[in-house]
């Protein structure tokens, strides 16, 4: 949230975040969210008797704002298909893996111990299977020897958060839509997910790190 925050203020995103919407009070980026003046809202899940009621109030906080996209960051709930279905083709979210590969959670310490020798992260539009919407772009890093969940982690989350800066403005500068479970860019379909470290460029999308 704060990368996609800096990056409108450093004209690297041609919209401003509406609002950060949390279901903890104590959630960090409700508290980064004032620093940057972004309105702020909060709908507690543990105030709602069950999922329906708590997502209906999420509807309203969202639907309230009329955003053209629905940005996931560290939003950990899972949604039911109703709610997601109402969205689909506006919400993304960012996932710590190179997907199809790793969905769900714990995804640096299941490459270990895959022994793979390459990772990454990516940004897909939000369906109802879990972390199995179309992917939009992927960044990848090598493993290397001596690396643990904590220093994947580590090296990777700045990579993620200009892959999720990047994925954002090339949503809201052009067109792109997803048709049998396909994504086109312009009309042009996507063979493979964007890769950070070329594609972005060739759209003309900016380079810079944030």
């Amino acid at each position: 949230m704060s990368a996609l925050a800096c990056a409108f203020e450093q004209g690297l995103l041609p919209e401003p975040i509406k609002a950060v919407i949390s279901d903890r009070s104590n959630a960090a980026g409700l508290n980064r969210a004032a620093e940057h003046g972004i309105d702020r809202v909060c709908i507690d899940r543990s105030n709602h008797q069950d999922q329906s009621s708590f997502e209906v109030s999420l509807s309203a906080a969202i639907d309230g704002y009329a955003p053209r996209y629905v940005v996931m960051a560290g939003f950990m709930r899972v949604l039911s298909a109703d709610f997601v279905n109402q969205r689909l083709g506006r919400m993304i979210n960012i996932h710590p893996s190179l997907l199809p590969k790793h969905r769900g959670l714990h995804t640096h310490r299941n490459v270990l111990a895959a022994g793979e020798d390459e990772h990454g992260s990516s940004v897909h539009f939000v369906t109802p299977a879990l972390d199995g919407g179309p992917v939009i772009s992927q960044a990848r890093i090598s493993v290397q020897a001596n690396d643990t969940p904590d220093t994947l982690a580590a090296r990777l989350l700045p990579i993620e958060h200009r892959l999720l800066v990047q994925t954002t403005a090339l949503l809201l500068r052009e067109t792109v839509v997803v048709r049998d479970e396909k994504i086109y860019v312009n009309n042009h379909a996507l063979e493979s997910p964007l890769d950070l470290q070329h594609d972005f460029a060739d759209l003309g999308v900016n380079h810079q790190p944030v």
